[in-house]
């Protein structure tokens, strides 16, 4: 019999690896592996868009060679533009593609106000990659648009996107990557200060702060598991010590999946206007585009927030690797910078004076574009522009999308998932307005208790460490999940995504988790007897 007390030092992506290499070994099962959050379903349109956006472009290119020779083509030129995708439109008339193409022009020249032929010549040079981003930062029709984007799906049109600034990323992981460095680099945290961190949490974000290059002291807000994963106000109130440099969360939380409430929201932003105007919060939201009426905490603490968004989740495109860092222009890190002392500054100086002229001017946003490429290669820094045009359809492809289709339908589609699962399970799935659901926490203690009382309950708590009961579902169900507690959870669980497997694969995980319920309650049994 497998000891499986053995990984009980694993850390949580070894211990995922050692899981999905057992449960893999079983040949007469079939694993299933609901520990991955990346989705199995993207959005199918903008991509259309994007493939037939490239002939065009491709066509544009050879138009404006002097050459004959086959297979080459020149930079496209902006004069006449607008006419030539008009007659390209109508030669295609009819495909999914071009229309939206068509569409999207038409909304961005009469919803957005922005120039038809500046934004397809942008489109057209960018989906090319025929020449360096330029601005670094982000092209500069697409991040208007972008902006667009975020604050009507983050701040549901709370911050005007005329006041924010943006910084297109190769994904979320790496706007953080590029976050922690600038701050330390311009000295707005160092070695030993103190970060709050929501909890639970992406397993990294507890990591990222401990390495050696930051040495960052982790403070802990604990989202209460009774209270629908909120946050309490006793909290909330730790918040308000000075020593406390930043706040980092994800809205909505990951792995609960619930997104922060109005009370929450409300108190945090009463403790930034009354206790720390000073206090720099960093929240990642890449699962807000799940939640209804969802709201960033940039809605109510726009000067104090850096807002991260990735692409990945909500059109399924984790391979793009898509992200954004918005700030508002009135930001307090960049108040901040302005008071370093003048040893910092001198510092600060030495750093930056190779790309602009007065240093003291460069905004927090624009040196993270530099920190991106070592500042000295800052002329080379910014999202390859194919990348940045993906991102631009996408984007459009939810500002056109006024009756909330696409959202609806991934909504549906997680939930049936869920209610599949837990049906089969045999107890009620979660019921909260703030819960988005791309992932379930099994709470492994409630389950048992919910299927056959506390003293079952009690028992499977005593018998079995949480990570034990994990390798035990691996081995005998084939399922993977991830541990709750790898993600700084108090309890024994264990994650699924609702987001990566089929419906009736939900089905049959529920029915092989009640199933070995069933069989471990009859084990309880005859030793009570």
């Amino acid at each position: 019999m497998t000891n499986y007390s053995q990984f009980a030092k694993l850390s949580p992506f070894e211990l995922k690896d050692e899981l999905i290499k057992l449960a893999s070994s079983k040949a007469d099962m079939t694993m299933l592996n609901a520990g991955r959050g990346n989705p199995n379903f993207l959005a199918t349109l903008p991509r259309r868009g994007f493939f037939r956006l490239g002939l065009f472009a491709v066509a544009e290119s050879e138009l404006s060679f002097s050459y004959m020779q086959q297979g080459i083509g020149g930079l496209p030129r902006i004069d006449g533009i607008e006419g030539r995708f008009e007659r390209f439109t109508a030669d295609n008339y009819g495909q999914e593609g071009v229309d939206f193409l068509r569409r999207a022009l038409s909304f961005v020249r009469d919803q957005l106000g922005l120039s038809a032929s500046d934004f397809l010549h942008e489109m057209v040079e960018g989906i090319l990659g025929c020449n360096y981003p330029v601005p670094p930062r982000m092209l500069r029709i697409s991040e208007q648009i972008v902006r667009h984007y975020l604050m009507k799906e983050m701040v549901g049109g709370r911050v005007s996107a005329l006041d924010v600034d943006v910084f297109a990323v190769e994904g979320g992981t790496a706007a953080m990557t590029y976050i922690f460095d600038t701050l330390k680099e311009n000295q707005l945290v160092k070695r030993g200060d103190k970060v709050a961190i929501g909890m639970p949490v992406f397993t990294p974000y507890l990591e990222i702060p401990e390495l050696d290059a930051y040495g960052l002291t982790e403070v802990a807000i604990n989202a209460d598991p009774e209270a629908g994963w909120q946050y309490p106000d006793a909290e909330l109130e730790k918040l308000k010590d000075p020593a406390i440099k930043i706040f980092f969360c994800i809205n909505p939380s990951n792995p609960p999946s619930v997104k922060l409430d109005e009370r929450s929201l409300t108190k945090i932003a009463d403790i930034v206007r009354n206790d720390r105007p000073d206090l720099i919060i960093l929240t990642d939201d890449v699962y807000g585009t799940f939640a209804d009426d969802f709201r960033s905490l940039f809605a109510v603490c726009p000067q104090n927030t850096i807002l991260v968004y990735s692409y990945s989740k909500y059109f399924g495109a984790t391979g793009w690797r898509l992200g954004a860092v918005a700030l508002h222009q009135d930001s307090v890190l960049d108040a901040a910078l302005a008071k370093l002392p003048g040893d910092a500054k001198a510092l600060l100086e030495r750093r930056y004076a190779s790309i602009v002229t007065d240093v003291s001017k460069l905004k927090f946003i624009d040196r993270l574009v530099a920190d991106s490429r070592t500042v000295a290669l800052n002329h080379t820094a910014g999202l390859s522009t194919p990348q940045q045009v993906q991102m631009v359809l996408f984007s459009l492809f939810a500002l056109m999308d006024e009756h909330g289709g696409y959202k609806a339908t991934l909504k549906h589609v997680i939930r049936r998932r869920q209610a599949a699962l837990y049906a089969e399970l045999g107890i009620d799935a979660p019921d909260d307005d703030n819960s988005v659901d791309y992932y379930t926490l099994l709470d492994l203690e409630k389950i048992s208790h919910k299927l056959y009382g506390a003293e079952f309950a009690a028992w499977v708590e005593k018998e079995f460490s949480a990570n034990e009961l994990l390798f035990r579902i691996a081995d005998e169900t084939g399922i993977v999940l991830l541990p709750g507690r790898g993600f700084g959870t108090q309890h024994p669980s264990g994650r699924a995504s609702l987001a990566n497997l089929n419906e009736y694969e939900y089905a049959a995980i529920g029915r092989s988790l009640r199933k070995m319920a069933d069989e471990y309650f009859a084990a309880f049994s005859k030793k009570k007897v």
